[in-house]
C-alpha cells in the first residue's frame, strides 16, 4: 500500500479531499494528516510516508518551505501540491521545488477525482519499479533495442513534462545528463511512441528514436549520447520525427572530430558563397560534411553581423536577422538564414550597380583593410591586393562604404585602438603606433573628436564595467 499524509491548514477541506476519494481502491491508505509544516514535519518523523499532499498557502511556514525540507530531509517522498490557485508561475515555483504534480482544490469534482489520483499512483509505482531495478543492478544495462531520447529545446526543460506521455508511464524513464531516455520495453509501438510524443512535446521537446541499444552499458550509452546526441540533431536531414538514429553511429561520432569543420566556416568569412551559386553549394555541403559544432555556426553568423551591418546590410535587414538567430535550431534552419543573408549582399551589389567580381574584390579589401589597419598600409597597397587600379578602386570603394578610403581606414584604426585599450595594458604612446599612427599626440586628438573621450578616459571608464 502507498501510504499518504494530506497537510492544510482548514480542517474541512482536509476531511473533504480526504473522504472525497476511494483511496483503497487505488492501494492508497491515509496514514496521517496535520495542519501546518512544523506539524507534518514531526509526523513524517515518526510515520512511514509514501506521498505528501500540500497546500501551498499556509500561515508560518509556507508549502513552497515544506516541499523544500522535505526534499531535503526525506528524499523518498513524493509531494504533490494542493492549491487554489491555477497561474502557471504559481504551480511552475513548486514543480521546480521538486513537487511530482499538483491538484487545483477548487477544481477537483468526484468526476475527476479518481482520474487524477491513478495518475499520480502510476507515477508512485513506475518510480517505486525503476528505483528497485537500478538497485539490483538491471537498470545498467539497456534491456531494449530502441529507446527514445528526449531533449528540452530550451534552458530549463522538466521530466514533470514527460510524465504526459502514456509510454513513460509503461517503460522506465532514466535521466542522463541533461536529457531523458525512455527504452521501448512494452506495450507501444514504436509509432505509438512517436506519434504521441509528436502530438504531446513536440513544439517544447526534441526526441530521437536510437537504435541498436540492446545489452549497452548504460555508462556507455550516457557518454556517447552526451558528446553526440545534439550535434547529430543539429545535422539531422530525414524527414522523420523524431529523428531516426543508430547508435553505433553516434558511438564512431564520438571518437571522431573535425578541425577542419571550423576551418571551413573561417575560409566562409570570404563571402564568396553569397556571391557565387557554384561557392554556395560547396561551402555548405562542407559545412553539413564536416559538422562544425553549433556553437561555432553561432559564432559564424555573429561575425557576419558585426562585420557587414554598416557596410552591406541595411539598419532592418540586420536587425530581422539578429533577431531569427536565436530560433536556429539547426542545420536546416542555419541554411535559410544564411540564404537570406545571401540575398542581401546581392540586393546590395544591385542598387551599387557592380558585378559579382567587383563587389568580391571590394569585399576582399575592407577584410585585407581590417587585418591591417595598425599596418602602414594606403589606397595603393589594397588596389594591388586586389588587383584593381587605384583609381578604379577608389571609386568603387567609395560608392560601397559611403565614404573615401581614408575616412574608412581611420575609422578601423580607431576600432582597434579602442579593442587594444580594454583588452591590453600597452601605454597609449604605444597603442597609438600598433593601431596605425604615427604621432601618439595626433591619435589623442583625433579619439577625442571621434569617441568624445580621451584614450586614458575611454581606458578608465572600460575598466569600471
Amino acid at each position: 500500500m502507498i501510504k499518504a499524509v494530506v497537510v492544510d491548514d482548514e480542517r474541512l477541506v482536509r476531511k473533504g479531499f480526504i473522504s472525497l476519494i476511494d483511496w483503497s481502491s487505488f492501494g492508497v491508505v491515509i496514514v496521517g494528516e496535520a495542519g501546518d509544516g512544523n506539524a507534518a514535519l514531526s509526523l513524517l518523523l515518526e510515520q512511514e510516508t509514501d506521498l505528501l499532499f500540500v497546500d501551498l498557502t499556509m500561515p508560518g511556514m509556507s508549502g513552497f518551505e515544506l516541499i523544500r525540507q522535505v526534499r531535503q530531509r526525506f528524499p523518498a517522498i513524493r509531494c504533490v501540491v494542493l492549491t487554489c490557485h491555477h497561474e502557471f508561475n504559481y504551480v511552475q515555483e513548486a514543480l521546480r521545488l521538486g513537487a511530482v504534480d499538483y491538484i487545483v482544490k477548487t477544481l477537483l469534482e468526484v468526476e475527476n477525482a479518481d482520474e487524477t489520483i491513478r495518475r499520480l499512483v502510476e507515477r508512485v509505482k513506475w518510480e517505486d519499479s525503476t528505483r528497485e531495478l537500478l538497485a539490483r543492478g538491471e537498470g545498467r544495462v539497456v534491456a531494449a533495442d530502441l529507446a527514445l531520447i528526449y531533449l528540452p529545446r530550451l534552458q530549463g526543460g522538466s521530466e514533470e513534462e514527460l510524465f504526459q506521455l502514456a509510454v513513460t508511464k509503461n517503460n522506465p524513464l532514466i535521466p542522463i545528463q541533461d536529457m531523458w531516455m525512455t527504452p521501448l520495453l512494452s506495450r507501444f509501438t514504436v509509432d505509438e511512441a512517436c506519434l504521441e510524443f509528436t502530438r504531446k512535446l513536440g513544439g517544447r521537446w526534441r526526441a530521437a528514436l536510437v537504435s541498436g541499444l540492446r545489452d549497452r552499458q548504460l555508462q556507455e550509452v550516457e557518454d556517447v549520447l552526451g558528446k553526440t546526441l545534439r550535434q547529430a540533431l543539429f545535422y539531422y536531414s530525414g524527414a522523420e520525427e523524431p529523428a531516426r538514429l543508430n547508435f553505433g553511429e553516434l558511438k564512431r561520432m564520438a571518437g571522431e572530430r573535425h578541425p577542419a569543420g571550423e576551418e571551413i566556416l573561417a575560409e566562409g568569412l570570404n563571402l564568396r558563397w553569397t556571391l557565387d551559386h557554384e561557392a554556395w553549394e560547396v561551402f555548405t555541403s562542407r559545412v553539413q560534411q564536416l559538422q562544425p559544432g553549433h556553437e561555432h555556426i553561432t559564432a559564424f553568423s555573429q561575425s557576419l553581423l558585426q562585420d557587414w551591418s554598416r557596410l552591406i546590410l541595411k539598419a532592418e535587414e540586420s536587425e530581422q536577422l539578429e533577431i531569427s538567430v536565436a530560433g536556429n535550431l539547426n542545420w536546416y534552419q542555419w541554411k535559410n538564414w544564411l540564404r537570406q543573408f545571401s540575398g542581401c549582399v546581392q540586393r546590395r551589389m544591385l542598387e551599387l550597380g557592380l558585378s559579382k567580381e567587383v563587389m568580391f574584390c571590394l569585399i576582399r579589401a575592407v577584410r585585407f583593410m581590417r587585418t591591417h589597419a595598425g599596418d602602414k598600409i594606403n589606397q595603393g597597397d589594397v588596389a594591388a591586393e586586389i588587383n584593381m587600379s587605384r583609381g578604379y578602386f577608389s571609386q568603387c570603394f567609395a560608392r560601397f562604404a559611403g565614404e573615401t578610403f581614408g575616412e574608412s581606414l581611420r575609422s578601423m584604426r580607431l576600432e582597434l585602438a579602442k579593442t587594444l585599450l580594454l583588452e591590453t595594458h600597452y601605454p597609449v604612446c604605444e597603442i597609438a603606433g600598433k593601431s596605425g599612427f604615427e604621432d601618439d599626440r595626433y591619435f589623442s586628438r583625433l579619439f577625442r573628436e571621434h569617441v568624445g573621450k580621451l584614450p586614458s578616459e575611454y581606458r578608465a571608464e572600460g575598466m569600471e564595467r
